[in-house]
């Protein structure tokens, strides 16, 4: 066969396996299609599909038929974040910027200090830090990977339990945007390269002069235009970022951050990610099934995952528990957000990729952290929405 038809047959299992095994198995309550796509893409990575069948495995995706579907998966995640930075909603978090702040930062406070002592036990053992990280750089990436919060997948989740055009779930994505300038803001920290920082000084500088002149263009623009014109800026933002050695999705999030949603028709906003989540980005969850690793044992993998979990869970629930008390919201409402906020899948998968990319993090590490981020996403929905049912009750009683 030729290369243009393995690749057919690999988009053919991309899209077809995980879309049986979600409609015919029903796995919607606890496992939307999105996370059935990214288990799916575990699968049929060398851990397993790799392991069982390692021929049919080097078939299909060969060294030539990987790198055109890595190309696809690139494009995909940079508009997938992108369309991220754009929702961000910061002048309703400043707004309300103490009961945000509050919240916010016990959030992301409570659950990067779980993870980063895991991490510290990780760093006893082998096989775990990455090639070219230091300690630090490992413990914060893991700390910082406990406490992302999923905000398209949060948006997602928050639309199927009717609650995203609500009070409650307005305020829940103020303090998940917050969250994700600071979870961004770190990663930059982390890929901070001494050796290039004379390149990033000039990044910084250049993009806060171009995204000035950007806002101005885009104002004047007409809004069929501001779509093409949005897609140039990222890409020139993605390669900037990129070439300064802080990667390019930290210049994809950036290319979003410096938008306005007001600028675009929610709706068409909201079509994008869902056509971009349908079309595009099955593609890179396959490519990142093809990155796990098991080669440290299935069982030290597993516990290590288990642990982060832990971490990530309890962190958020203490977090939001205290923001609950000191800004004295209603019983059952703290509980609700916490497990909300823990949803991880898809911008922790990205981070993770970016940790792996730059050496900070092992295979081993980023298997680990995927699985957690499965477990985490699939908790989200049976746990929250009898929780949801009792508080709307307790609302309706009091009012």
């Amino acid at each position: 066969m030729t290369n243009t038809e393995i690749f057919l047959i690999a988009m053919l299992v991309i899209f077809s396996v995980p879309y049986l095994i979600w409609r015919v198995g029903r796995t919607e309550y606890f496992a939307p299609l999105v996370v059935v796509q990214i288990i799916t893409g575990i699968l049929l990575g060398p851990g397993v599909l790799g392991n069982a069948f390692p021929e049919v495995f080097q078939f299909v995706f060969n060294p030539i038929v990987v790198q055109h579907l890595n190309g696809v998966a690139l494009w995909a995640v940079m508009i997938f974040v992108m369309i991220a930075g754009v929702e961000l909603d910061l002048k309703q978090a400043w707004e309300h910027k103490r009961e945000t702040g509050i919240t916010a930062g016990m959030a992301l406070g409570f659950p990067l200090i779980a993870g980063g002592l895991v991490a510290l036990v990780m760093l006893t053992m082998t096989g775990w830090i990455g090639d070219k990280a230091l300690p630090w750089q490992f413990v914060l990436g893991i700390g910082m990977s406990c406490a992302v919060t999923a905000l398209p997948i949060l948006i997602l989740l928050m639309e199927k339990m009717q609650i995203l055009r609500e009070p409650l779930g307005q305020r829940i994505l103020r303090y998940a945007s917050v969250d994700d300038i600071a979870i961004w803001g770190v990663l930059a920290l982390i890929l901070l390269d001494w050796t290039r920082v004379g390149r990033q000084v000039v990044f910084l500088l250049l993009f806060s002069i171009a995204a000035y002149l950007f806002r101005k263009l885009m104002k004047k623009l007409p809004e069929q235009d501001r779509w093409y014109v949005a897609l140039i800026w990222l890409a020139i933002c993605a390669f900037s970022a990129d070439w300064a050695g802080l990667h390019f999705m930290v210049g994809a999030f950036l290319a979003g951050a410096v938008m306005d949603a007001v600028w675009f028709n929610q709706e068409k906003m909201d079509a994008l990610r869902h056509h971009v989540l349908l079309v595009m980005m099955p593609v890179f969850f396959l490519s990142t099934g093809l990155k796990t690793n098991w080669t440290l044992g299935g069982a030290s993998v597993f516990i290590v995952a288990f642990a982060l979990l832990v971490a990530s869970v309890s962190g958020k629930l203490i977090g939001i528990q205290i923001a609950g008390r000191v800004l004295k919201w209603q019983k059952g409402e703290a509980s609700v957000i916490a497990w909300l906020l823990q949803t991880k899948a898809l911008i922790m998968i990205i981070f993770a990729n970016i940790l792996l990319d730059k050496a900070v993090i092992s295979n081993a590490t980023f298997t680990a952290l995927l699985l957690m981020a499965v477990a985490s996403t699939m908790l989200t929905v049976p746990v929250v929405q009898p929780k949801l049912m009792r508080l709307r009750e307790l609302i309706g009683r009091s009012s």
